[in-house]
C-alpha cells in the first residue's frame, strides 16, 4: 500500500484531463500520484473535501504589492496574505514598486521584503528606456522569471515608457535570454489628461484606440524578434482581431485580462467611485461581452489567462476576490472548473516556464486550493475594492503550498524555506486582509 505525507480527496479535482473524482497523494511537497477517489493509501493526513473542488494554486502574473507611501515589507505581507486566502499560491510581481525592479539591487530589496510572505513570490524585471543588455542579463541571472514594460504610464514612476526602437531592441535581447515580456500596451501618444475625476473622464482620456495602437506596435516588434509577449491587462476587445492575425502569422503573443473587466461594465458602476478606477479603465457592456467571446474562442483564443490586476492605491484592490468574481461570471456562461484552473494557473505557469506549477499532476508542486463552487459570499459594503456590497459565487476554503497548510486547512502549517527567487519563508498566521467581491 503506498505511503504519503498527505492525501487530499475530492469529487471535483481539476486535472489537465478535466474535472473528475480523484485522490491526490503528496510527499515531500510534491504530488506523487493522482488516483481513484477511494484509492487506498496510508498518510499522516487524509483530507476528504467531498464536493468541494480541488484546484491548482493560482499564479497571478503582473500583480503590484505596494501602495504609495507604504513600506515594501508591509505591502508584501498584506498582499500575500490576501493572495493565499483567495487561492493564489504564486504572486508574480511587477511595477509599480519602489525600489524599481530595474537591476539586481532592486531585486534583492524585494527578495528581502518578501522573505516572510505567505505566498510564493516571483518577479518580473522592469525594462525601461535606460535598460542595458547587461541589466537584463543580470536580472535574469538573479532570478527574474520574465520582464515587464509599458508603452505609456503603466510601469510606475521609476520606469519610463519605451519607444519603438527600444521596444524592438529589448525584445531581441529577451528572446536571447528566453524570457517572456509582459507589456502594458496603451500608447502614450493616444492618451490625454482626464478632464475630471470620474470614470467617464478617464474613458475619454484613455480610449480603446490607445490600446489598439499599442497592440499594433507590439505585434510589429514581436514578429521581428520572436519574443514571447503577453499583453496585460487586455481590455479593448476590438484588439482581439489584431492579436489573432499576429498569432496566425506565427507571432508568440497572447493576452491576459482581469475579472473586473469581465464582470463590471462601466455603465453599471458609480462614475465617481475610486474603487473602480483603473488603468486601462473599465469599458462598456458590449466590450465586456466581446472580451468573453475572445476568452472563450473555441480555437486558439488570444486571451489565454486571467490575473487579478491588483494595484493597491493606484488602481483596483481586487486580489481577494479574483477566483470568486471570475467564477461568478464564468459559470453563467457555461464554463466549468477546468476553465477556471486553466486561466488562473496552468496558462500563466506555462508562459513563465514554471513547469512544476499550475497543474494537478504527478511531479508538480503540491500548491493546491480547496474551492467550494456552490457557496456564496457577500462582499462587505466597506470593502475598498470594486465588488463592495455584491454577492459572489464560490469560496476558497483552504490553500496548501508545497503540501503545507497556508490557509483554512486542517493541516498544520510548516516553516519551509523557499528558493530565493520564489521568496516566501514560514507560512505565518496573519489577520484577514481588506478585500472585496462581485456578482
Amino acid at each position: 500500500m503506498p505511503r504519503f505525507d498527505t492525501v487530499i480527496r475530492s469529487r471535483q479535482v481539476a486535472t489537465p484531463a478535466g474535472v473528475e473524482p480523484a485522490s491526490v497523494g503528496i510527499s515531500a511537497g510534491s504530488i506523487v500520484s493522482v488516483g481513484d477517489y477511494r484509492a487506498p493509501g496510508t498518510a499522516q493526513h487524509d483530507v476528504d473535501l467531498g464536493d468541494t473542488a480541488l484546484l491548482p494554486g493560482g499564479v497571478d502574473v503582473d500583480a503590484a504589492v505596494q501602495a504609495p507611501g507604504q513600506d515594501l515589507r508591509e505591502g508584501y505581507a498584506a498582499t500575500a496574505t490576501a493572495a493565499v486566502r483567495a487561492g493564489v499560491t504564486t504572486l508574480v510581481v511587477s511595477s509599480p514598486a519602489r525600489p524599481a525592479l530595474t537591476g539586481e539591487a532592486g531585486l534583492h530589496a524585494h527578495l528581502a521584503a518578501a522573505a516572510e510572505s505567505r505566498a510564493r513570490v516571483a518577479f518580473l524585471g522592469a525594462v525601461t528606456a535606460a535598460s542595458t543588455p547587461a541589466d537584463l542579463a543580470e536580472l535574469r541571472a538573479a532570478g527574474a522569471v520574465g520582464f515587464h514594460c509599458s508603452l505609456s504610464d503603466g510601469a510606475g514612476p521609476d520606469s519610463s515608457r519605451l519607444d519603438d526602437a527600444r521596444l524592438r531592441k529589448a525584445m531581441m535581447e529577451l528572446a536571447a535570454l528566453e524570457a517572456p515580456l509582459v507589456v502594458h500596451a496603451e500608447d502614450a501618444c493616444e492618451l490625454s489628461e482626464p478632464q475630471g475625476s470620474g470614470l467617464s473622464a478617464l474613458l475619454e482620456a484613455r480610449p480603446a484606440r490607445a490600446e489598439r495602437r499599442g497592440v499594433e506596435r507590439l505585434v510589429a516588434a514581436a514578429r521581428m524578434a520572436g519574443t514571447r509577449v503577453l499583453v496585460s491587462p487586455f481590455t479593448a476587445a476590438e484588439c482581439a482581431a489584431v492579436l489573432a492575425a499576429a498569432r496566425a502569422m506565427g507571432a508568440d503573443i497572447s493576452a491576459q485580462t482581469c475579472p473586473h473587466y469581465l464582470c463590471l461594465p462601466a455603465e453599471q458602476v458609480p462614475d465617481d467611485s475610486p474603487a473602480h478606477t483603473c488603468r486601462p479603465p473599465l469599458r462598456s457592456g458590449p466590450n465586456r461581452n466581446a472580451l468573453w467571446s475572445a476568452l472563450l474562442a473555441p480555437c486558439d483564443p488570444v486571451i489565454t489567462q486571467v490575473g487579478s490586476g491588483h494595484r493597491p492605491g493606484t488602481g483596483v484592490s481586487a486580489i481577494s476576490w479574483t477566483l470568486s468574481a471570475l467564477w461568478t461570471a464564468a459559470r453563467r456562461r457555461g464554463c466549468d472548473l477546468a476553465d477556471l484552473a486553466r486561466w488562473t494557473a496552468r496558462a500563466p505557469s506555462e508562459l513563465l516556464g514554471m513547469d512544476r506549477r499550475g497543474r494537478i499532476a504527478p511531479g508538480c508542486d503540491a500548491d493546491l486550493v480547496a474551492f467550494d463552487p456552490a457557496a456564496e459570499q457577500a462582499v462587505p459594503a466597506t470593502d475598498p475594492g470594486p465588488y463592495a456590497g455584491r454577492t459572489l459565487a464560490g469560496r476558497v476554503t483552504g490553500t496548501w503550498i508545497e503540501g503545507s497548510g497556508a490557509y483554512g486547512c486542517a493541516l498544520p502549517s510548516a516553516a519551509r524555506n523557499r528558493s530565493a527567487v520564489d521568496g516566501g519563508d514560514p507560512l505565518h498566521a496573519a489577520p484577514d486582509p481588506a478585500a472585496v467581491p462581485p456578482r
